[in-house]
């Protein structure tokens, strides 16, 4: 039986407040019958804050609604991610007073409150999970929808498995892509790598040479992405694994839930190339689409991509210089990777289904 994903798009036949997307926020999360499973509870919104000078996040009037509608049902609810004092949420309106509901630091300010769950995948053996996340009685997991460099697409399963754990976590989910190798001889000494690094973790030494502190390094690649002249490679290419790994990071940190206590809410506007952990926005890849939400992971994520098409493109999201591949869906043209296969294995974890049926919310 195919599972219900509310949808409401951007279309409007007036000039009325009513009639955007917010208010439709208000309609999705009334017919859900979200209100009923969070009084008494008390919930965690995750969210990303985005960095530095991005301003393609969840906008935070969407965020006001959610927190307005949790407390209007006796629910407590707060917002969390990790890195939060770091990357300066307020700069972004991400406030309590702006909110209505307090921004935290999913693991502690020190980073160090966790609960960890041994795996067993390959070189990923831990996931640590945000201490606030694991103790919350109910998740609310709200993604802005974009492309990733490293698995094509980013979602609801990135916003949980890379923003519910530790550094550690992190690290080892990348690490099935594999390494990072420098190559000297390649290397102009701009400075762009360690520049573009959100975790301090690269340098130049006394002597010229590239050093990783593998202490913060969690294998994002931003420094391979930006080197202007290749001199830092990636010693492994295995995508799939990287995928798998998210879903079950993303399993291990639902399974500390309840069954039926996490809902999906996916905002598809502002749809860039690269996550939002980047710190800056470029324009965006198709037209704003607008909003889902669902009691079912592996159905949300199949339905947001399906609306993402290569038929809508504005080509002045994709870099310059750039040639997209020709075939796949859009993010897989653009990134050389095929975006449903973390919903592929989510599916195999049982969390939830590809098929899924639009109820449309206007």
């Amino acid at each position: 039986m195919a599972s219900n994903v509310y949808f409401s798009d951007m279309a409007y036949t007036a000039y009325e407040a009513d009639q955007t997307l917010p208010r439709k926020l208000d309609r999705q999360l009334a017919a859900s019958g979200l209100g009923e499973k969070v009084k008494d509870k008390n919930v965690a919104i995750k969210i990303h804050v985005g960095a530095e000078i991005g301003y393609s996040t969840i906008p935070p009037v969407f965020l006001r609604i959610l927190a307005g509608f949790v407390k209007d049902h006796g629910g407590n609810c707060f917002f969390v991610d990790h890195y939060i004092a770091a990357r300066h949420p307020e700069h972004r309106g991400y406030t309590q007073d702006s909110l209505g509901a307090p921004v935290l630091e999913a693991a502690g300010h020190l980073g160090k409150y966790l609960y960890t769950v041994d795996v067993d995948y390959k070189s990923f053996k831990h996931v640590d999970i945000a201490g606030l996340v694991y103790d919350a009685d109910f998740l609310i997991n709200f993604a802005h929808v974009k492309g990733h460099g490293c698995c094509a697409y980013g979602g609801a399963v990135k916003n949980i498995a890379m923003g519910c754990v530790s550094d550690r976590t992190r690290r080892e989910q990348h690490g099935l892509e594999g390494g990072l190798k420098w190559e000297a001889k390649d290397c102009i000494h701009c400075n762009a790598c360690v520049e573009s690094c959100n975790h301090q973790a690269n340098s130049f030494n006394d002597k010229g040479e590239y050093e990783v502190n593998f202490h913060n390094c969690t294998l994002c690649q931003h420094c391979l992405k930006v080197c202007p002249a290749g001199a830092i490679i990636s010693t492994g290419s295995s995508y799939l694994d990287f995928q798998q790994g998210l879903a079950l990071c993303t399993k291990t940190v639902l399974d500390s839930f309840e069954p039926g206590n996490v809902f999906y809410i996916n905002l598809l506007i502002s749809i860039t190339a690269m996550c939002d952990c980047w710190g800056m926005t470029t324009p965006s890849l198709v037209p704003d689409i607008g909003l889902m939400s669902s009691w079912d992971l592996a159905a949300i994520e199949s339905a947001s991509l399906d609306q993402i098409r290569y038929e809508r493109l504005n080509p002045e999201g994709v870099p310059t210089g750039i040639t997209l591949g020709e075939k796949g869906h859009l993010f897989e043209r653009l990134h050389g990777k095929d975006p449903y296969a973390q919903i592929r294995f989510i599916e195999d974890f049982s969390l939830g289904s590809r098929d899924y049926a639009l109820e449309k919310i206007n």
